[in-house]
């Protein structure tokens, strides 16, 4: 009987109904508090004219450092709307975290449909060498859209 069910679902619900939404206007951005501190902050850019509703954020780190393989701990920030056209600070991150690769997995509803998208700041990334000027915020970090 299950099995029946299984199948009838199966049938009922395609991949190919399955919307592949694409992240648009929503951007993660590391900015430094004073180029000189040990702590900056990472924030998530809705450039939306709508808001985001039920903002999931994971963030976490790894790679290698000083030959060893290294993973901080996952952490999860939920914000239950970001307002349009507005930043939301996500958590701040110590810039000894630049030699690893910083991931934040982005998960929102927007007109009743669920994106996500996962922003990637690969080794050494967040540098000033890669400085724009962040929207919204108005200072220079290291942004990816």
């Amino acid at each position: 009987m299950l099995m029946s069910i299984l199948g009838t679902l199966n049938s009922i619900i395609m991949k190919k109904d399955i919307q592949n939404l694409k992240v648009e206007d929503v951007a993660v951005a590391i900015v430094p508090r004073d180029i000189k501190d040990e702590l900056w902050d990472s924030y998530l850019i809705n450039l939306k004219a709508a808001e985001l509703k039920n903002v999931l954020v994971n963030s976490k780190g790894y790679g290698e450092f000083k030959g060893d393989k290294v993973k901080t701990t996952v952490l999860r920030h939920f914000f239950e709307e970001i307002s349009s056209e507005s930043p939301m600070l996500i958590e701040p991150i110590q810039t000894k975290l630049f030699e690893l690769t910083n991931e934040y997995w982005v998960s929102f509803v927007l007109d009743g449909h669920m994106y996500d998208k996962k922003f990637v700041f690969v080794r050494g990334s967040i540098h000033e060498d890669n400085f724009t000027t962040i929207p919204l915020l108005g200072k220079k970090g290291v942004m990816i859209r």
